[in-house]
Parts: structure tokens; sequence; C-alpha cells
């Protein structure tokens, strides 16, 4: 008689919310302690506009809005709004001091199409 085999699943679970790298989270760090200021948070948004459909939004926000999913990188708190949570869930978010790049980069595996400047997507 055989028996039915236990299978564990040995994929990786996506994150459920946007994930900032190491480096992103000591300058945002700095970024807030040049503020002077100890209430702000990092905001990730995701609004309607851009040259694909959807634009990424980062600032830094000091409230707290209902259905806030708040997630926090070494001291550095990550709060996403309930409407854009499913389009950030497994964004990573990374800061590059570069020639060919500087500034924050969203890598979206959510995104569909985006467009050259890659501040938005569909």
């Amino acid at each position: 008689m055989t028996t039915p085999a236990q299978t564990e699943s040995t994929e990786a679970k996506a994150p459920s919310t946007v994930v900032l790298t190491d480096v992103a989270a000591q300058k945002v760090k700095a970024l807030i302690e040049q503020e002077g200021r100890d209430d702000l948070r990092l905001r990730v948004a995701v609004q309607p506009g851009g040259c694909s459909g959807l634009r990424y939004q980062l600032f830094f926000d000091e409230r707290s809005l209902d259905g806030d999913v708040v997630t926090d990188f070494d001291g550095v708190e990550v709060v996403v709004d309930r409407m854009s949570a499913p389009y950030l869930a497994g964004a990573t978010i990374d800061f590059a001091d570069r020639i060919d790049a500087q500034g924050f980069t969203i890598d979206n595996p959510n995104a569909g199409n985006s467009c050259a400047c890659g501040d938005s997507f569909s």
C-alpha cells in the first residue's frame, strides 16, 4: 500500500508589501535626519497618471491613514496606503548614486509595462 507523500513548497513567498534595501534605508534615514524631525516616515503610493497609466510617489509623511500598511526597515518606517498596497506588493525600493543612475529606484514585479522615465507603469 502506497501512501501519498507530503510535499513542502520550496518556493519563496513574495513579500506582501514593499521591500526597502539597506542602502535605501540608510539614505531615507539620512534625509529624515536632515529634516530635523523624528515623526516622518517614507510613504510610497501609486496614483493615476504618467506615461503608462500609474505613477509612483515617494514622500515623507507624518500622517497615519486608515488601512495603512507599515513596515519597519532598520528603524525606517515605510507606509503604503491600502489602495496602493496591491500594486506595490513585492516591489523593491533601492537608492543609486552612480554616474548612470541617481536617486530612488523601484523594481516592481507587478508592472506589466513601464515608461522610459521609470516613473510610471501599468
